[in-house]
């Protein structure tokens, strides 16, 4: 990695996060975008002091240039920092190390190895945040992702090239969530990006991978809640790009989990309040839908390749759909899981691209299952709500319940974990149980050949 020489030492003022820099002044004859001088997304290294600015120095990054000066957004924070401080900028945007020695590796916010095991300095490096793939060059999503989550596999498949997220109040067990379906999935390699971690929380994803025997195929990126906040920025840009580098060169089923996307809007929300920039919606700046979509737009299908699927977390604060991050998420990704007191709720949570597996790739009767189950479990909620008015229930209202009860036991509980077939099989028994072949009203031919009927 080479650097330049120059250093920077007119601090202009330190705002927050942020530091501002003036340039020296241009020579007569000199062009403006002088190719030697700090461009947009570059890296940088403030130190205070004279010792040298290598070793103690912080890393940087621009988010500003104006006339005569430059906006750096120190990762490591200002705490330390004066006005005598010196910046170097080392000519390039952040890289991430790539190959695959970074399996089964744990890397920090910032990229450095930090799992205690050996460097990758000599390692090949590609940089993160570039354009997402042209749509005219992305293939059609065909494929389903097996998660083994009844929930996900029967009712909203999981597709290859997805982007999707989890919507759920701060204390709903979305991690647990995520870390089964990164074990479960039928992906060929997990690329996690954790944002904002309590160690217990990153350590329990790490176990959990360990434990299962999937870590070899894992890569995990984690800034932890003691970690520079700043560094969540570069976490989700990390993983996408050693996905895409997966997918591309290697042909690899990727499967991407972020969490918690929230926080990395907040750290977006703090870096825009330290360069005085104009609020939007409840502080976040006006650029949060086109910040989010290009993390989000990473997820395809590549032609003749690999293809990278994305799955995150977004928390509601307060559980309100309406806030900004939440509701900007709805509008750039294909439909969301929303998680509700433990459980996924069939009627919030949606895939859009579910049709393009269902009955192709799946069984024939997957369809007919799935649409016969969410309305008799709609019928299961209304006769509760009649219960609990103190009604007189019907025969056929409490064989509603029944199958209620036995819907939330079998299928929304999180901690199920059953193969399609065998989730698809357990629906027929589940309807059989408490209905006659006629009250179903699906087709002939689908009940005589799986409706279980009795020896």
């Amino acid at each position: 990695m080479s650097t330049l020489s120059i250093h920077y030492d007119r601090v202009l003022s330190i705002v927050g996060e942020v530091v501002r820099i003036a340039l020296p002044s241009r020579a007569p004859g000199v062009v403006e975008d002088d190719p030697d001088g700090p461009r947009y997304g570059d890296l940088a290294i403030v130190s205070e002091g004279e010792g040298d600015i290598g070793v103690t120095g912080r890393l940087a990054q621009v988010v500003r240039l104006g006339a005569g000066e430059v906006s750096l957004q120190v990762f490591g924070g200002t705490q330390g920092l004066s006005t005598r401080s010196r910046a170097q900028f080392l000519g390039h945007p952040p890289r991430v190390a790539f190959s695959g020695n970074i399996l089964g590796r744990v890397f920090s916010g910032d990229g450095s190895v930090s799992d205690g095991g050996p460097a990758l300095d000599y390692d090949p490096q590609v940089e993160i945040g570039g354009p997402s793939v042209n749509p005219v060059r992305r293939a059609l999503a065909s494929r389903m992702i097996r998660t083994n989550v009844p929930m996900i596999d029967v009712f909203n498949c999981l597709v290859e090239s997805q982007k999707i997220p989890i919507f759920a109040r701060a204390g709903e067990p979305y991690d647990p969530l995520l870390a089964r379906i990164g074990v479960q999935a039928d992906a060929d390699i997990v690329v996690f990006g954790g944002l904002g971690l309590t160690f217990d929380d990153y350590w329990r994803f790490r176990s959990t991978f360990e434990d299962a025997g999937v870590f070899s195929r894992t890569v995990m990126f984690v800034n932890q809640a003691a970690d520079p906040p700043l560094e969540r920025l570069l976490v989700p840009d990390m993983a996408l790009a050693v996905a895409e580098k997966f997918a591309i060169e290697e042909k690899k089923r990727v499967l991407v989990l972020l969490t918690d996307m929230t926080a990395f809007a907040d750290a977006l929300r703090e870096v825009g309040v330290a360069m005085e920039r104009v609020p939007s919606n409840r502080g976040y700046l006006g650029d949060l839908y086109s910040q989010l979509a290009r993390r989000y737009e990473k997820a395809t299908v590549f032609h003749g390749a690999g293809s990278v699927t994305i799955l995150t977390v977004t928390t509601m604060p307060g559980g309100d759909v309406t806030h900004p991050v939440p509701d900007n998420t709805g509008y750039i990704t294909e439909g969301q899981f929303y998680l509700r007191d433990g459980l996924i709720d069939p009627f919030g949570s949606l895939s859009r691209l579910k049709q393009h597996v269902i009955g192709k790739e799946t069984r024939e009767d997957h369809s007919a299952v799935m649409n016969t189950m969410i309305r008799l479990y709609a019928g299961a909620r209304e006769a509760d709500r009649k219960k609990a008015m103190a009604f007189d229930l019907s025969d056929y209202d409490e064989r509603l319940v029944r199958f209620g009860e036995a819907f939330k036991e079998r299928f929304m509980d999180i901690a199920v974990s059953i193969p399609l077939e065998e989730a698809l099989d357990l629906g027929w028994a589940t309807m059989a149980e408490n209905f006659s072949p006629e009250e179903l009203l699906i087709r002939q031919n689908l009940l005589d050949k799986y409706y279980p009927h009795p020896a």
